[in-house]
């Protein structure tokens, strides 16, 4: 599929825009100006709300400028918009600065990006089948 169909209420300045072509990242704007204090972290309202196609997702991204200059970061990325919710889409960014953050009305503050997903069929069993790997977890291959 060349373009997935997204059904968008929102206002022509906050609809999700792409800055570059083949961008999978599509930037969404704050609908409401806010200081973000050093250290905290706040709810921005997007003014956008949309109908995902079943069987997608689409998954709010911090924006590389802002985590690289400012620290600002979303605070459960990347946050997930499932196909059913038709409500608008908020983001919560941290500041994890030293600085407070003005955040305007029409700021780019995260991105969008629509992923196709499969639905997982659980079947409970009473073991897993054996890895290389088994049990070893978070830093288990013993390398730096």
């Amino acid at each position: 599929m060349k373009n997935l169909p997204i059904l968008i209420v929102a206002e022509p300045a906050f609809v999700p825009t792409y800055a570059h072509p083949g961008d999978a990242g599509a930037d969404l704007r704050s609908r409401e100006a806010k200081l973000l204090p050093a250290g905290q972290r706040d709810t921005f309202a997007t003014g956008v709300s949309i109908a995902i196609p079943s069987g997608f997702v689409a998954l709010v991204h911090p924006r590389s400028g802002l985590a690289a200059k400012h620290g600002i970061t979303v605070l459960n990325a990347p946050g997930t918009v499932d196909a059913g919710y038709r409500g608008e889409i908020a983001v919560t960014l941290l500041n994890t600065s030293d600085q407070d953050f003005e955040v305007a009305v029409g700021d780019r503050i995260a991105q969008l990006v629509f992923q196709k997903f499969e639905v997982a069929d659980f079947i409970a069993v009473t073991e897993l089948p054996e890895t290389h790997r088994g049990a070893g977890g978070f830093g288990s291959t013993g390398k730096a």
